[in-house]
């Protein structure tokens, strides 16, 4: 239901704690104490049919006796209780409870799974069961039973655990940090993470969002919420479990690898949230990052007065994955200019010891000119010299200084070696990121490196059919289907090379041999280019050929091959009785001197879907561990930032007498296994290991694939926990001027157009569209415009194909449950009675029907009687809105609708 009821549960106006007792220690007592004490202002009742008055209240028997309907409804009741209380509370038309009650079970004939579906049937919104309860301090509400109240503050706190949200109420009163609220979501039968991300990242008081995840129930709604939330403001994460070792035994090299949180991790990377270890990061990013937006690059220049300090800092640096920057020619100059002799002349800029103010500002200046850094990192260790007060003030002035320039300001950081208090309050005054050591420092700029990363990577949005290659998708759908016709999951070497050849990835070729003669007859070719061959058992018994001897290398001659093929056959009918053996296979032995051998695959996650993995590949490639993951589906810039990810990217660049490896080929390999996984998801895992590349290409030497089948259908890729930019939905109209416009579903990179578009529209049109006049079209407005999540919401963007510029949009956000979608429609005021609208309007509707909405909503102005004239047009039934007579409600139900293209154009 997404934010649907979400603001009586973090500002109701009146709370019933049902199952409040006068017990010392009981829950019901801690909970009504709570919110006493934490002076919530609403109305107050304690319910429990054994009481009449509990600390001084009137204790009500239930909640239909109760003289108002309360927002909100907390229940600490024994299990055989609770659901009679939801049903109650759903029937008294209560918009939120929170269940503390522990004990209800999970699954679909579970106690739990009843109180949802009574919930639902009242639109009852639940947090919990299990769980400690919720906190919005700025409403003055503790409706928990944690020890402590939590601070006002700008930090939404959303956990799993409620033991965790606990701690972090203690931990962070101890540091003054504040909330807007937290949440501890227990069991999460109906509230989850995605809900209070869209409910957060629309409150203006929350600045940004802090998570504590043990799992994830539903991928794709959490990644819709979370790519939608990070766009607007930071997410920054914790997931526990990063070594659990109850992942299950995986068939291949990829599904190995490719371990749950790995998985989390290249989620959270493609939702542009930011990950971080521990309590203390989380809470250190959030504060570095209200204090400084994200910057390109990260070349991190170091300024200190101590060798030693800046050494430290270095080698955190390089621990971590960070880049030193270089000092240009230049720059160099100009500080032998200023410094003493016995500067280090390098990076980390030691000034010596006795450095004063003036030295450092000197020095600060200079590194902030140099382009050869992002960023810079000034140390201090306090010494008798120089006031560390004083350093910092001038270092303040310099920043200042830049600031008012009105450019884009390079980031500075600041650790002052003790955590001069003084130094601290010039900092905060100034809004400049400090820490209280260099590590803690050279976290703080990687932190906001990565989060520029990962909004980086949200930004992208690859279209559904890459435009680089045009797969045989009817050929690999034949095979596949063939396998599983069988009851077979694995493909045999030919159909994998089938497979691959589909969609254009090259093999090494690969030859089917009944017998010892055939056998060295397929291999005479081979052998007389002067290659030499592999022969190995081809059974759908045996998939681990090696384990019975069943594969034989760099065989030279016929007669080896023939004797090859005849161990072989013996070893499977000694070992293996049972096995049907169809043969042998008989491939050339690939050998390319200088290649690097690379493994890429897609293995199958149960929460996120397919993953595209990508690392060094060979035999020793579990012990290597070098990989990275990514959801798809990838683009070649995703893909080139998957490759980078690794260590092995270091080797694909030409060294010594080794060219350079085509990375674009690898790139491109990667790009086509995301669309296999769009077009086939029977196809649960890909194993390419090795990948040859080199300055020729790639060629898959090796591979393996494993199918199941598909029951999961849906609009899209149903099996993606991220939806591809809808390219099937671009199309060219003709007006009725005769122009032309390109309609295309709308990307993040529109934001100019809009900003452009809205420059032509009349201040009359804008408020007929927001019911408000609108004048601050900042990023924050247009990036809710622009940046879609196409699983959830769609905008249709026309361009004049003449001139390029924006001609109008419509767009439809699908509520949580994708069942109701709301639309809003604008056209520019000097293109209205072209039809545009009309055009508009239709291919919405058309999206609602193939998406499977029941209905489609609107809000539209009395006195727009030109949108009124075009809903009626178009079907749409229209009510006046209860809250608002100015407003009139339009419904359009889709179910009713066949054919939303031939919707008749009215004369």
């Amino acid at each position: 239901m997404s934010t649907y009821r979400l603001d009586k549960l973090f500002s109701p106006r009146s709370i019933a704690v049902v199952g409040a007792s006068p017990r010392p220690g009981s829950l019901g007592l801690t909970f009504l104490k709570n919110l006493v004490e934490g002076g919530f202002a609403g109305m107050l009742y304690p319910v429990n049919p054994h009481h009449t008055e509990i600390k001084g209240r009137p204790c009500y028997a239930s909640i239909a006796t109760l003289p108002e309907t309360p927002d909100l409804v907390i229940v600490a009741v024994p299990p055989n209780r609770v659901l009679h209380v939801i049903e109650e509370a759903g029937e008294r038309g209560v918009s939120a409870a929170i269940i503390a009650t522990a004990g209800l079970g999970y699954g679909p004939e579970s106690q739990s799974e009843e109180v949802r579906l009574s919930a639902r049937q009242h639109g009852l919104r639940i947090v919990g069961p299990n769980c400690i309860g919720v906190l919005a301090p700025r409403a003055r509400m503790n409706a928990s039973f944690a020890a402590h109240h939590a601070k006002p503050g700008d930090l939404a706190l959303i956990s799993q655990s409620g033991a965790v949200a606990v701690g972090l109420v203690e931990w962070a009163a101890q540091r003054q940090v504040g909330f807007s609220a937290i949440v501890s979501l227990g069991d999460k039968v109906d509230v989850d993470f995605s809900d209070c991300l869209d409910f957060f990242s629309a409150d203006a008081g929350t600045r940004a969002i802090l998570l504590y995840i043990e799992s994830i129930d539903n991928a794709k709604k959490f990644m819709s919420a979370a790519r939608a939330a990070a766009r607007i403001k930071p997410v920054v994460v914790i997931k526990a479990g990063r070594h659990a070792l109850g992942a299950k035994a995986a068939a291949t090299h990829t599904g190995a690898l490719a371990g749950s949180d790995a998985v989390y991790d290249a989620a959270f990377r493609r939702a542009g949230l930011l990950r971080v270890l521990d309590l203390d990061q989380l809470f250190s990013a959030a504060e570095t990052l209200g204090r400084q937006k994200p910057f390109p690059g990260s070349r991190l220049a170091v300024l200190t007065n101590g060798g030693g300090i800046g050494v430290l800092a270095t080698d955190r640096l390089m621990d971590l994955g960070g880049t030193l920057a270089t000092i240009s020619d230049a720059t160099l100059e100009k500080l032998n200019a200023i410094l003493p002799p016995t500067w280090s002349r390098a990076n980390p800029v030691d000034i010596i010891g006795d450095a004063d103010p003036a030295r450092y500002a000197g020095a600060l200046e200079t590194l902030l000119e140099d382009r050869e850094n992002d960023a810079v990192l000034i140390l201090s260790v306090p010494t008798a010299v120089a006031g560390a007060t004083d350093v910092a003030k001038a270092v303040t002035e310099v920043i200042k200084r830049e600031r008012a320039k009105g450019l884009r300001q390079k980031p500075v950081f600041a650790a002052w070696i003790g955590e001069d208090p003084d130094s601290a309050r010039v900092f905060e005054q100034a809004r400049i990121p400090h820490f209280a050591n260099e590590a803690d420092a050279v976290r703080g700029f990687l932190q906001l490196v990565r989060y520029r990363e990962a909004q980086d990577e949200l930004m992208e949005t690859p279209d559904s059919l890459p435009h680089d290659f045009a797969p045989d998708t009817e050929a690999a759908r034949a095979i596949i289907s063939g396998v599983l016709a069988q009851n077979r999951r694995w493909l045999n070497p030919l159909e994998v090379d089938g497979l691959l050849k589909a969609y254009d990835i090259p093999t090494a070729p690969v030859f089917l041999a009944k017998t010892p003669d055939e056998a060295a007859a397929a291999a005479k070719p081979l052998l007389e280019e002067g290659g030499t061959v592999a022969v190995k058992v081809l059974s759908p018994d045996i998939v681990h050929k090696s384990d019975i001897g069943g594969v034989q290398l760099d065989l030279t001659t016929e007669a080896a091959v023939r004797k090859a093929a005849v161990e072989i056959f013996e070893r499977a009918a000694r070992l293996r009785p049972q096995a049907t053996v169809t043969g042998v296979t008989v491939q050339p032995m690939v050998r390319r001197a200088k290649a690097r051998e690379l493994i890429v695959g897609l293995a199958d996650d149960p929460s996120f879907g397919p993953v595209v993995l990508f690392g060094r590949g060979g035999t020793a490639v579990e012990v290597i561990n070098d990989k990275a993951l990514a959801l798809p589906p990838l683009d070649l810039k995703l893909a080139d930032d998957l490759i980078a990810r690794t260590r092995v990217s270091r080797r694909l660049k030409a060294y010594r007498d080794v060219p350079a490896a085509d990375e674009r080929a690898i790139a491109l390999t990667l790009v086509k296994l995301a669309q296999l996984a769009a077009d086939l998801p029977e196809v649960r895992e890909i194993d390419i290991n090795p990948l040859l590349a080199d300055h020729t290409g790639v060629i898959a030497v090796d591979a393996r694939v494993v199918v199941a089948p598909e029951t999961r259908k849906g609009a899209g890729h149903p099996r993606f926990a991220v939806r591809p930019y809808p390219k099937e939905w671009e199309r060219t109209i003709k007006l009725r001027n005769g122009r032309t416009a390109f309609v295309r579903p709308v990307r993040p990179e529109d934001e100019e157009a809009f900003r452009s578009f809205f420059e032509k529209i009349t201040p009359e049109d804008l408020r007929l569209r927001f019911f408000a006049p609108v004048r601050d079209f900042s990023h924050t407005f247009l990036a809710r415009l622009t940046q879609l999540d196409y699983a959830r919401a769609i905008a249709f963007v026309a361009f004049d194909e003449e001139t390029g510029e924006m001609m109008g949009a419509v767009r439809v956000h699908a509520d949580a449950n994708h069942e109701t979608g709301e639309y809003g429609i604008l056209l520019r005021s000097d293109l209205k009675g072209l039809g545009l609208g009309w055009t508009l309007m239709k291919l919405m509707v058309e999206w609602a029907k193939v998406e499977g909405l029941h209905e489609i909503e609107g809000q539209v102005l009395r006195e727009n009687t030109t949108m009124l004239d075009m809903c009626r047009d178009l079907g749409f039934s229209i009510r006046i809105d209860p809250d608002d007579h100015e407003l009139r409600i339009v419904t359009l139900p889709i179910a009713a609708i066949d054919e939303p293209g031939k919707l008749a154009e009215p004369a």
